[in-house]
């Protein structure tokens, strides 16, 4: 379970989060929406612990970044909207790397990546190197790394650009099998009419704030009307267009 609690944070005299909580439960998939800006970015920075919060608290599984860093870490896969790929290492050197990082045996991250590789077409490309990857490939390399170290918290961010159809129902069916199996994932996206048919609950952040959270029928209820999509919710909660 990942818990946010009270959280204030941003960056250096620019405060960006003000005051939000929320919670992801195990076997949940919880959708953070909201436009470019709203904060998603930067709570998802509070979270993986490149940024500090100026107040409140993060826990994942009850552990927290402060007084358990290292186990803190390993529990988070994280696949980010941009690639971050090593273009002196091949794709097998960045799943041995990720295993090393996790303190998990290389051999065994390498047995899981298997499936992975041979889902999303890359179990012939090992040995190749980053600059030999289109942008859809090197989002998948991250995808298999994420999965491959079978965190109990997957962080997606805007999971679906760059791939290719056949690939967004490869990763839309392997994040509902994670959930199947307790796991917690949240999902920060914009693309609402996708994020309406995966999630179960939503978060929706706007200029930092927490506007509301809750299922598709709590927001309708809240709304005050039981066929509104997630569009017409945000676009009522937050005046402005969407």
């Amino acid at each position: 379970m990942l818990k946010i609690e009270n959280l204030t944070g941003g960056y250096v005299n620019i405060p960006v989060l003000k005051n939000i909580s929320f919670e992801v439960a195990d076997g949940e998939l919880l959708g953070l929406i909201g436009l470019n800006g709203a904060g998603k970015s930067t709570t998802i920075n509070e979270i993986i612990g490149l940024l500090t919060p100026y107040a409140g608290k993060i826990s994942i599984d009850g552990l927290t970044l402060l007084e358990s860093g290292a186990d803190y870490r390993k529990k988070i896969g994280f696949i980010p909207e941009t690639p971050s790929l090593y273009e002196e290492l091949t794709l097998r050197e960045h799943i041995e790397t990720v295993a090393m990082a996790y303190d998990i045996e290389v051999a065994l991250v390498l047995e899981r990546a298997q499936s992975l590789l041979k889902l999303f077409r890359l179990e012939d490309k090992l040995d190749w190197f980053p600059s030999h990857f289109s942008k859809g490939m090197k989002q998948k390399v991250m995808i298999i790394c994420a999965f491959a170290v079978d965190p109990s918290l997957f962080i997606v961010d805007e999971p679906f650009l760059g791939l290719d159809p056949v690939a967004i129902a490869d990763l839309t069916e392997l994040l509902a099998n994670e959930k199947a199996k307790g796991k917690s994932i949240l999902m920060s996206t914009h693309v609402l009419d996708s994020a309406e048919k995966m999630c179960d609950r939503f978060v929706i952040l706007h200029h930092g704030q927490i506007r509301a959270q809750g299922t598709l029928a709590e927001l309708r209820t809240h709304f005050g009307d039981e066929q509104a999509s997630l569009s017409d919710i945000y676009m009522h909660l937050t005046k402005e267009e969407y």
